[in-house]
């Protein structure tokens, strides 16, 4: 029986603690002969033997490609719990090079003289299928819940979940008798043999025992690895690659483990006998048409959606769907739960056209499109839909030094920007939290530390790489398509996917990082009065106010927090001096720093967030006295738990109206509320509302159809349409402030 596995070759090195650096240089050994794994025994009650985990653990440092494996870790002596984490934690440390064999046990006066229990066989397999549901709950860290298990033999109580796996660690399990064998086809990922110990045809009637185990649960055979450990079975090379051909062939082992701490036969197996062995295999799979493609397990399957084409995707083109280990980090974004159909993970332009394609064969699905998911409004997940993921579109290059001219990748970070534009001196405004995404905020404005002084992050755009609806990819800038550049300059999501940016950015050096906070007793007085100052402060501050709702029996705070753009402390004390007597400041913190530091404020890990985040935005020219009024009245309401005000202004409004999709240029502030709920959000914001003129994209999550009307003013809107027409006319990209495009006779 042949399941068409890639073949895989490895060492079985002994753990000697005479000589402790003997099986680390074996391992090195075995990495440099191009063998794919090394394991170890794991005999916790034999002095003469390294502890494994430790010994693993010190070889995954000694090394950098080979995966690492215990054969078989002592489940009797190791508690699943503490199993999973340090699984766990070797699997990350190790960049995802492990694999964890499991064994029920054995030696059991040994065992119990370390203080294990004795058990009977039939007890070891009860335990050891205890062991595993308890490691693979604890590495399933979608479920928030903690992990109880009240077993015969193993019971957990509430333990917390995690450290996640790197990648989905296979269960390999030595097995030899029955009820081993059929756990092996329920629950394990590999079986783990050694020929030494069986009987001619025991390959054969394990992998039946497995067949059937597999079969009964509703599992595909074929998603259970062979593995198996073998001595030297020919001092010829010719006929020891035989032998294992014939090994791979008809009894379908996968991968031979080679048992020996002979540094010269380690290499002779993977420089001469596995290269023998793959060209035998791969000549009569080929001749007999064997199905070598790669087994999606059933459960996997399972979890797929309804409508989508899996099996159609385009080819070389990475995907994610919900069975898979690396869905949990791929569904959600920073503020919103999703459960998407399938997420495509494209590396180039041609491939995002590949995956707009995709989507375009489902039209009836919702599409999503994600530079880093941590918008707002931007609704980058979605529910049985599909989403195009932009993270490997990443990369920062500097195109022209003279013009500080550079090209960023759509799936780039805010904060890796700013580190590698430090290390020019140069910086570029991009909000305030280093984990955004660069596609979302460069398509939407981008308001950030220095946009009173140097403007939107949109105002530095010199020329963009897009790819439309219909594939094509194209350059556009001032003289290239200038409607289209026009266009992503505010309204990005509308027209096409932007794959890369070129910038021309900032020489910044060092800034002053401010962070203030204050006791407010009269919140529309304080409101009014930073307003006030704001405006009438140098183009080189600028400073965001935040502010929560009312804490019974504590005093209102408010928090000021920015940049003044200047290395010089006493120009920046003097700057910050009008907004010093606001209030009394229960704290403060002014320091110098280079943009990039001020950027270093994120987690550029997976976002898990939850349910649907409830946001309101709006622009006003001034923080006058009734506005001032109404943002107090919706603080004191309890409907809003965050409120931000945003400084704007200056440079943005050097640039005219009309020049770019974004057209409230004379707006001096963005303002922005969060709630927990949308009804009571909306009642509360309604205190504001009256007082903004237009609002910013990004902060706003509502899906009123009337949003795109204060988004956009009519001759923007008007223009943005017959753009529509022409690049996007199906709707494509209708799921982040869906513009609609001109009817036909109106353009």
């Amino acid at each position: 029986m042949d399941y068409g596995h890639p073949l895989e070759f490895g060492a079985f090195v002994t753990p000697a603690a005479a000589n402790p650096q003997t099986p680390v240089l074996l391992s090195q050994a075995a990495e440099a002969s191009g063998l794919d794994l090394v394991t170890f025994q794991d005999h916790p009650y034999q002095p003469s033997f390294l502890d494994t985990w430790t010994l693993m653990s010190y070889v995954a440092a000694r090394t950098d490609r080979i995966r690492i494996a215990p054969n078989v870790l002592n489940v009797p002596l190791r508690p699943p719990a503490v199993v999973a984490r340090s699984a766990a934690s070797l699997d990350l440390l190790s960049g995802g090079r492990f694999d964890l064999g499991l064994g029920a046990g054995g030696f059991w006066d040994a065992i119990a003289a370390m203080g294990g229990g004795k058990l009977t066989p039939g007890q070891a397999v009860t335990a050891l299928d205890e062991a595993i549901d308890i490691i693979r709950e604890l590495w399933n860290t979608d479920e928030k819940r903690g992990v109880f298990t009240d077993g015969t033999y193993h019971r957990v109580q509430g333990a917390k979940r995690g450290p996640r796996p790197a990648h989905s660690i296979p269960i390999l399990i030595g097995a030899y008798k029955p009820r081993m064998l059929a756990l092996t086809g329920r629950k394990g990922d590999g079986w783990l043999p050694s020929l030494g110990y069986m009987q001619p045809g025991d390959l054969g009637r394990g992998n039946a025992a497995i067949d059937e185990a597999a079969a009964s649960v509703g599992r595909d055979p074929r998603e259970i690895r062979r593995l198996l450990n073998i001595g030297v079975l020919s001092s010829d090379p010719a006929e020891f690659a035989e032998r294992l051909a014939r090994l791979a062939l008809d009894e379908g082992i996968g991968t031979f483990i080679l048992a020996g701490d002979d540094p010269n036969l380690l290499r002779a197996f993977g420089e001469d006998i596995a290269p023998a062995v793959r060209e035998l295999v791969a000549r009569e799979r080929g001749a007999k048409g064997t199905d070598a493609s790669p087994v999606r397990a059933t459960a996997a399957l399972a979890a797929r959606r309804e409508g989508i084409a899996y099996d159609d995707l385009p080819a070389g083109l990475a995907a994610i769907e919900p069975g898979d280990f690396g869905y949990g980090d791929v569904r959600a974004t920073y503020m919103r739960g999703g459960r998407p159909g399938i997420v495509l993970q494209p590396d180039s332009p041609a491939q995002v056209a590949d995956a707009i394609a995709y989507a375009r064969r489902h039209p009836a699905l919702p599409l999503a499109i994600r530079s880093g998911g941590h918008g707002i409004s931007g609704r980058s997940t979605n529910d049985g839909g599909i989403v195009i993921d932009l993270r490997r579109l990443n990369a920062i290059e500097v195109l022209d030094q003279d013009r500080r001219l550079v090209r960023v990748g759509a799936g780039a970070r805010w904060m890796e920007v700013a580190a590698v534009l430090g290390e020019h001196g140069w910086a570029l405004s991009s909000g305030d939290y280093g984990g955004v995404g660069v596609g979302g905020l460069a398509t939407a404005g981008g308001i950030g530390f220095l946009a009173r002084e140097h403007g939107l992050t949109i105002d530095h755009l010199r020329a963009a790489e897009v790819v439309l609806a219909d594939g094509q990819v194209v350059r556009t800038d001032a003289q290239t398509r200038p409607d289209l550049f026009w266009a992503i300059r505010g309204a990005g999501a509308n027209v096409g996917v932007v794959t890369s940016f070129e910038f021309e950015v900032d020489e910044i050096g060092e800034v002053g990082w401010v962070q203030l906070a204050f006791q407010v007793d009269d919140v529309a007085e304080f409101l009014e009065g930073y307003g006030r100052v704001l405006e009438s402060s140098p183009r080189d501050v600028t400073l965001f106010l935040l502010m929560g709702g009312r804490r019974p029996g504590q005093p209102q705070v408010a928090q000021l927090y920015g940049v003044v753009d200047s290395s010089d402390p006493d120009t920046i004390i003097a700057r910050l001096q009008p907004f010093a007597e606001l209030g009394p400041l229960v704290q403060q913190s002014v320091q110098l720093a280079t943009y990039a530091q001020v950027m270093a404020n994120a987690d550029l890990g997976a976002q898990h967030g939850a349910g649907e985040p409830h946001s309101r935005s709006g622009l006003i020219d001034h923080v006058t006295p009734d506005f001032a009024r109404a943002a107090a009245r919706l603080l004191d309401s309890d409907d809003a738990y965050f409120f931000q005000i945003r400084a704007v202004g200056g440079a943005v409004a050097d640039v005219e109206e009309d020049a770019t999709a974004y057209a409230h240029r004379r707006a001096n502030f963005s303002v922005v509320a969060l709630g927990a709920n949308a009804a009571t959000l909306d009642r509360a914001w309604s205190f504001v509302a009256e007082h903004s003129s237009g609002m910013y994209l990004s902060f706003d999550s509502s899906l009123r159809p009337e949003r795109i009307g204060e988004a956009f003013p009519p001759e923007t809107l008007e223009r943005l349409r017959a753009i529509k027409a022409e690049v996007d006319p199906d709707g494509v990209f209708r799921d982040n402030f869906a513009i609609e495009p001109a009817r036909a006779d109106a353009a």
